[in-house]
């Protein structure tokens, strides 16, 4: 079975850990966005993943092609087209220091792209499961109508359908709300996955949750999970994360799995000493796509997907990096990080 996940990717340039944007002369240049990532890291569990997006024809993204071959993903769907590479620059945080994104993607090549640029028949050529994120529909108005036919079409033919919710409020911005576009998106969703805050601002669906305490209480989010699934009964599952943000270096990191017939939570990590975080949400999706295709059970999907964006966070880049062995060795309590010869 092929994967596909469709969006944008954009060139990431990253200020040097410490240091404020533009405070020294250097970035650290690679490429990002939350769909890609998901790709990467399905490729890198062995899985047959493919990516689709609209890139500018130019040097740009002959090289953003080819940095995504480097890890396996198939890109013979990716479109190019008029418009600009997106870009994004990361200020990374420390200690209470929090860290920052500033996007620069509008006229982005995807962001121009019209309604019926894609052949719908050819992208979903052999693919079985299709993953899109909040981020997609929040980029432009003709990005939204595209991510609308990518979910419409892909339930046309029997695709399971992943969603990120991923509500990035600098993005809404050509005149609809979030939870306009998505609580009619979301319809055509088989698994949800996102955050408190994704699930409040884009579907409007919130119980009292204190997320800036530091300390989550997991049964309040079955309760949300529960209003979710009673709101969309198209949903198979929702997957919650649980992000403790003690500082910018310090988080707890675990999730929860609602299904509607039980409630699972993960193992919590206390993830000491961040070295980047962006893609954190990403590997999690990735994680759980493998999982959930993989194991038989979805507590080892959810706890595969919990150990995989726990690791990510000790890599820098948008791009998870690690391989099954390397998450089923922190799944079996190898968290020691001790060398490895």
């Amino acid at each position: 079975m092929k994967y596909l996940t469709f969006g944008e990717i954009m060139l990431r340039l990253k200020a040097p850990y410490g240091q404020k944007i533009l405070q020294s002369a250097m970035f650290e240049a690679t490429f990002g966005g939350g769909e890609a990532n998901v790709a990467v890291s399905l490729a890198n569990y062995g899985l047959d993943a493919a990516y689709l997006t609209v890139l500018p024809d130019n040097v740009i993204g002959d090289e953003c092609v080819k940095e995504l071959r480097k890890f396996g993903v198939d890109t013979k769907r990716i479109l190019r087209g008029e418009g600009r590479m997106g870009v994004y620059y990361v200020e990374p945080g420390a200690n209470q220091m929090p860290s920052k994104v500033v996007y620069d993607r509008a006229f982005s090549a995807i962001a121009v792209a019209k309604p019926g640029f894609i052949d719908w028949d050819k992208a979903y050529e052999d693919v079985g499961w299709f993953h899109i994120t909040g981020i997609t529909p929040a980029i432009s108005e003709t990005a939204m109508e595209l991510a609308m036919e990518s979910v419409i079409e892909a339930k046309k033919r029997g695709i399971m359908v992943s969603c990120d919710l991923n509500y990035r409020k600098n993005l809404w911005k050509y005149g609809k709300k979030a939870s306009e576009v998505m609580r009619e998106l979301v319809k055509y969703v088989d698994v949800a996955i996102a955050n408190e805050e994704d699930v409040q601002k884009t579907l409007e669906i919130t119980v009292d949750v204190d997320v800036e305490s530091g300390e989550l209480d997991r049964s309040k989010y079955k309760a949300l999970g529960d209003k979710v699934l009673a709101a969309y009964p198209n949903l198979k599952m929702i997957a919650i994360t649980l992000r403790e943000s003690k500082s910018a270096d310090a988080n707890g990191w675990a999730a929860c799995l609602n299904d509607g017939e039980k409630f699972y939570e993960s193992k919590r990590y206390m993830i000491s000493d961040i070295v980047d975080r962006v893609g954190g949400g990403d590997s999690f999706a990735g994680g759980l796509i493998y999982g959930l295709n993989t194991y038989d059970d979805k507590q080892t999907a959810l706890e595969f997907a919990v150990a995989a964006s726990c690791l990510k966070h000790s890599i820098i880049g948008d791009f998870n990096r690690v391989s099954v062995s390397d998450v089923e060795k922190l799944m079996g309590g190898d968290g020691s990080g001790r060398v490895q010869r």
